[in-house]
C-alpha cells in the first residue's frame, strides 16, 4: 500500500508524518508540485509481458500525461533479484540529485521509495504497483529501489537527456533509512 512519511531534514527519526492515506499522500505532493495518481491496465497482463504488452495496456493514460504535461515518449524498465547491475545502479539512484525534466514513473509491479528534499523535510513516499509518481523538475530527490531491486515501471518523458541526474552534493541521503527498511 502506498505510504507517505515526513521527516525533519536533519534527523531521519523525527517522523512529522506517516500517513497511508492516499488523500492525505496526493494533498502532501501537490504541495510540492509532485503528483501521485493511481492506474489500472486496461487489460490483464502475462506475468512475463513484453515492455511493448505493457506499454499497450496502459496507453490511454500514457497519451492522457503527454498531452496535459507535453511528454514525448515512454519506456519500461525492469530490475529483477539478483539482477548483477542493481548495485551500481542503485547507489546512482539513491545519491540525492535533480534533473533538467519531471521523472515519472509508474510501477507496474514491485515497490521503491522516493524520497523528496523539500527545505527542512524529507517527503518518502513508498509506490507500489498501481502508482503513478511525479517528482518536478529541478527536485531535490533520490530513489530506492531496495537491496534486491524488484520492480517493472514505465517512465514517461519529453527528452531522454532531461533524465540526467545532476548530484547536488548533498549527502543528507546517507542519514535516512533504505527502502527495505522502511517498507
Amino acid at each position: 500500500m502506498t505510504r507517505l512519511i515526513v521527516h525533519s531534514s536533519v534527523d531521519a527519526n523525527d517522523v512529522r508524518l506517516d500517513t497511508r492515506d492516499f488523500q492525505v499522500i496526493e494533498a502532501e505532493l501537490a504541495a510540492l508540485g509532485a503528483r501521485i495518481e493511481r492506474w489500472t491496465a486496461t487489460h490483464p497482463l502475462p506475468p512475463d509481458a513484453t515492455p511493448d504488452q505493457i506499454l499497450a495496456a496502459y496507453a490511454p493514460e500514457i497519451e492522457r500525461l503527454k498531452r496535459e504535461r507535453g511528454y514525448t515518449a515512454a519506456d519500461v524498465v525492469s530490475i529483477k533479484p539478483a539482477n548483477p547491475n542493481w548495485p551500481v545502479l542503485r547507489q546512482k539512484f539513491v545519491q540525492e540529485h535533480v534533473h533538467d525534466d519531471d521523472e515519472v514513473r509508474y510501477f507496474v509491479e514491485g515497490s521503491g521509495a522516493f524520497y523528496l528534499h523539500a527545505g527542512d523535510r524529507i517527503i518518502q513516499v513508498v509506490g507500489e504497483a498501481g502508482d503513478l509518481l511525479s517528482v518536478p523538475k529541478g527536485a531535490p530527490h533520490w530513489f530506492d529501489g531496495g537491496e534486491a531491486g524488484d520492480f517493472t515501471c514505465i517512465r514517461v518523458f519529453t527528452d531522454p537527456a532531461g533524465w540526467v541526474a545532476h548530484y547536488t552534493g548533498d549527502e543528507v541521503w546517507r542519514t535516512f533509512p533504505r527502502f527495505d527498511k522502511a517498507a
